[in-house]
């Protein structure tokens, strides 16, 4: 199957083909814009979405030295002040600004196949004693579990590329795997993170398996691109309709409550916490 040209791997392209290889031609392959709701009720979702893209963008502005005071201004309803609160405390404790170098919003490539696997990060920081920090932004209603994050291809994207291609922050040597953590901060739990560590063992073992499933993407044959088994992911999927999966969106609460039930699933559920996960 040729992909379109220029195309690039990501770990949200990535997680659309381990999730549903369907969802992955139409979205991909096909580059099929299709007019569906993905959740409901629709205005409280694109609310709740507006506010954290908009979050992403404070913190991007405040990491670039905009100062603090002059962003608070633009936290003044519902979720937005508590998260841009609890972000201000997250910095003043870690005191993000002293550590050796901060890159907020740096994009990451690299060689896969016959392609570019790539990554869009929220913050990366090296430290003194020189290990890094991947700092990725979450503000999810309710919090998932640990086994979720983990079975997540970002868990897996985000530390193998900053070994891989990030040599550029530690003097033009290789990053060591095992100088790289990844911390995963919720801003409505930000005293619960999630924090991953890496090691040179589950480096090449995700140099191995993102190889792989990149392989297996790119000599697909179009009949390999057939729908999940686990129906519950269309409910909040755009193209549940074309896929003749149901009309009718699922309610954005009953999304996220699936989460506990994701730890006896084959497959991992649908990327609904990546809302605001874009690069600026």
């Amino acid at each position: 199957m040729r992909l379109p040209k220029g195309f690039q791997f990501s770990q949200g392209s990535l997680q659309d083909f381990f999730d549903c290889r369907r969802r992955f031609f139409l979205r991909y392959i096909q580059q099929l814009a299709w007019p569906a709701v993905e959740s409901e009720p629709m205005l409280e979702n694109e609310r709740f979405t507006q506010q954290g893209i908009n979050f992403h963008k404070m913190i991007h502005q405040h990491l670039i030295g905009v100062p603090a005071d002059r962003l608070s201004s633009f936290a003044f309803k519902d979720d937005l002040e508590n998260w841009w609160q609890n972000y201000l405390d997250l910095y003043n404790r870690l005191e993000f600004a002293k550590q050796t170098a901060i890159y907020p919003e740096i994009t990451l490539s690299s060689p896969m196949g016959n392609h570019r696997l790539i990554a869009a990060f929220d913050l990366i920081f090296r430290q003194r004693d020189n290990t890094f920090v991947i700092y990725d932004w979450k503000t999810n209603r309710r919090r998932p579990p640990r086994v979720w994050l983990e079975r997540r291809l970002q868990t897996r994207v985000y530390p193998f590329l900053l070994a891989k291609a990030g040599g550029f922050m530690m003097d033009g040597k290789p990053i060591p795997p095992e100088q790289i953590r990844m911390v995963y901060w919720f801003a409505n739990f930000p005293l619960e993170p999630e924090i991953f560590n890496y090691d040179e063992k589950t480096y090449h073992a995700d140099q191995k398996y993102l190889a792989h499933l990149v392989e297996t993407i790119e000599h697909a044959a179009e009949d390999n691109f057939h729908l999940t088994d686990d129906a519950r992911m269309c409910q909040f999927c755009v193209y549940r309709s074309l896929c003749e999966r149901g009309i009718q969106a699922g309610i954005a609460s009953d999304e996220e409550s699936m989460e506990n039930d994701i730890i006896t699933l084959d497959d991992t559920f649908l990327d609904f916490d990546q809302i605001a996960e874009i690069p600026f």
